[in-house]
């Protein structure tokens, strides 16, 4: 069968797409940025890649008339104020679309929406499955509220709080019940909806067997961790105290941490199982997902990172507007230096940042992340989502990788940090010479103020920087 498959560079596409092809269906996949899309060489063969913005319907030539079922994977949470319009106009034009091919069923993932009051996310999700419902094939959803697996937003954001606060004094939304379920679970459901004719024209809340309250939750990964924390909620801190809350103390955005306090207070909790019966399903309890992720950390086998998403920098653009580091207007910091072991060099060059750190005076660059998280920026929390391998579209702490090509021994990155202009940082090795380079294109007076008030910083560690990439030993 072929399969269209919105969302194919998120969290839970990137999850289900190798799943498909592995059980012999052709997908189309719809990214807005090819460059961002990377699918492992084994089901390059069975895939079709198309750029695709539900905005502009101008791209929407690149659909097939003759694909047999659809997976509407695509939402946000803080791209830009007016989103829930924007969802909802992406809904309608991409039933119009639809309506114009051979489709037979298409398959949302949704938020569960059973609260009398839903925050403005959840009431978003509710509104595009009305207008996916109006077209001409049948539409089954699958309503989830925390989705927990290694590198999802819900735990992260868990796992910062755990594991960086012994004590919390913490908002009392924490009280909230919610009823979280796995990522396995979540893609067998995906799985078990597609060409099922039981599902089709219905909504299925999908969660795991356990009802818990957000600091049930938190105290439930302590103990897996075998960590003692206590928690204390208080009444008097409003929305915004709350969102400050969670942004300066995990890897999430501000505009992230808004829409997450606004649909924190709401109850998400599965009004029946009818999908587990359906599909012969018994979801893993909460302590178990947890378990299962850490085993993946620990492998280095994470698939996908809600952090490697725009959303969680602070722009939202298309990889080749950035790819060509500009020249006229812009200050550079070019270092060059003579290499012996060039392997061991692209090593680290391949490695840095996250973990591994930025090999020379890190304080600073932790400093750094620290000012920026104060002016409410992403900071260095995001790390990376693998170790070993780096590709074009991730994040790398506080900057995007915009370019990465180990044949070529370059790797370009653009800062997502909060600057008075754009910035940009290159490695490069050629003719056994590493090329450092740092640009920097400012943005009126306060660019220009700027870049002569951190030169000093810069010539430190951008020095210390090339010198021990070239000398460094890695343990």
């Amino acid at each position: 069968m072929k399969i269209l498959l919105t969302g194919a560079t998120g969290y839970i596409g990137k999850r289900l797409l190798p799943t498909l092809v592995n059980m012999g269906h052709h997908v189309v996949c719809c990214v807005r940025d090819k460059k961002k899309f990377h699918p492992e060489d084994s089901i390059k063969e069975r895939i079709d890649v198309i750029e695709l913005d539900l905005i502009d319907k101008s791209t929407f030539y690149n659909i097939p008339h003759d694909i047999d079922f659809a997976y509407y994977l695509v939402h946000s949470m803080s791209s830009s104020k007016n989103y829930h319009e924007l969802e909802k106009q992406s809904a309608i034009n991409f039933r119009e679309k639809l309506n114009e091919t051979r489709v037979k069923q298409v398959i949302y993932l949704s938020g569960i929406v059973n609260s009398q009051t839903l925050s403005k996310h959840l009431n978003s999700r509710k509104n595009v499955e009305i207008e996916l419902a109006k077209g001409n094939y049948a539409l089954s959803t699958a309503r989830a509220g925390i989705i927990i697996g290694s590198g999802s937003a819900s735990f992260e954001i868990i796992r910062d709080l755990v594991e960086k606060l012994p004590i919390m004094i913490a908002p009392k939304w924490l009280k909230t019940k919610c009823q979280p379920i796995g990522i396995a679970d979540v893609i067998k459901i995906l799985i078990g909806l597609l060409g099922n004719e039981k599902a089709f024209n219905k909504s299925f809340d999908i969660a795991g067997p356990d009802i818990l309250s957000y600091k049930e939750m938190l105290l439930s990964f302590a103990s897996v961790r075998g960590l003692k924390r206590y928690i204390w909620t208080v009444p008097i801190m409003t929305p915004k105290l709350s969102s400050y809350w969670l942004f300066f103390v995990t890897s999430t955005t501000y505009k992230l941490a808004i829409s997450l306090v606004d649909s924190m207070k709401v109850e998400v909790i599965a009004e029946d199982e009818e999908v587990n019966k359906l599909l012969h399903l018994q979801p893993l309890t909460y302590e178990e997902c947890i378990k299962q992720a850490f085993r993946k950390i620990k492998q280095n086998e994470i698939v996908s990172s809600w952090k490697d998403s725009t959303i969680s920098g602070r722009m939202n653009f298309k990889i080749s507007d950035y790819l060509k580091v500009p020249e006229f207007g812009c200050y550079k910091d070019m270092r060059k230096k003579q290499v012996v072991d060039i392997s061991s060099c692209e090593e680290k060059i391949w490695q840095i940042g996250g973990k591994t750190g930025w090999y020379y005076a890190n304080w600073l660059w932790e400093l750094r992340g620290f000012i920026d998280k104060l002016f409410g920026g992403v900071g260095l929390r995001r790390g990376r989502t693998n170790s070993n391998h780096i590709h074009a579209g991730d994040t790398l702490d506080f900057w995007r990788v915009i370019y990465a090509n180990r044949s070529e021994k370059r790797l370009l990155l653009f800062a997502e940090m909060k600057l008075p202009g754009e910035a940009w940082l290159e490695f490069h090795i050629q003719d056994n010479t590493l090329i450092q380079t740092a640009t920097f294109r400012p943005k009126g007076l306060s660019g220009r103020i700027y870049w002569y008030l951190v030169l000093p910083f810069h010539g430190f560690i951008f020095r210390g920087l090339i010198q021990e990439l070239i000398q460094y030993k890695l343990s």
